[in-house]
């Protein structure tokens, strides 16, 4: 999980606006680059926080801001249950982490909160996608990229990818 989110992170940030700063050494100051507004890996919990620490280590200095999305097993539709978003100022650019892209449905609602918070840069990032999360976010919102390792083949009955790898959270978490 770790390699392939920080993958997943130098492969999503490429584009990312930097610009010029100073940084001083103990030997003399020279011209770097800084990210050019403030951006945030919004993890959605939780198994979307298995992928935060690689995407720290690759920006140190990203904000993280939670959301927390649970599939209701009955009808596979998002329920929202936590939000920690200020009320205002909201970032410039925020990566949206989850380990498995299944229906797009949180995926879905969580850029739609980010969206109704003003950020104008969302990107999606999965290790595992289904076709079916693929289409559903390409559908409800193509402005924001996708970046993952794999497509797997479909959803079954159950609204679980397959081959898939079972419940990603519980897996991270060992539960």
């Amino acid at each position: 999980m770790h390699v392939l989110s920080m993958v997943l992170g130098v492969e999503a940030t490429r584009d990312i606006p930097v610009q010029p700063c100073r940084v001083t050494t103990p030997l003399e100051s020279v011209e770097a680059w800084e990210l050019a507004g403030r951006t945030a890996v919004v993890p959605i919990l939780r198994a979307g926080l298995g992928m935060v620490e690689p995407f720290l280590n690759l920006l140190p200095d990203v904000e993280v801001r939670h959301l927390g999305i649970y599939r209701n097993e009955e009808t596979a539709e998002p329920v929202s249950y936590y939000n920690k978003l200020p009320d205002d100022n909201p970032v410039d650019a925020a990566f949206v982490v989850d380990p498995m892209l299944a229906t797009g449905g949180s995926a879905s609602a969580v850029i739609e909160t980010l969206k109704e918070w003003g950020v104008k840069d969302i990107r999606m990032l999965a290790i595992i996608s289904a076709p079916e999360g693929i289409a559903r976010l390409q559908n409800e919102h193509n402005d924001v990229p996708i970046w993952t390792c794999v497509i797997d083949r479909e959803l079954d009955s159950n609204k679980y990818i397959r081959p898939g790898l079972g419940d990603a959270g519980d897996r991270i978490f060992r539960t």
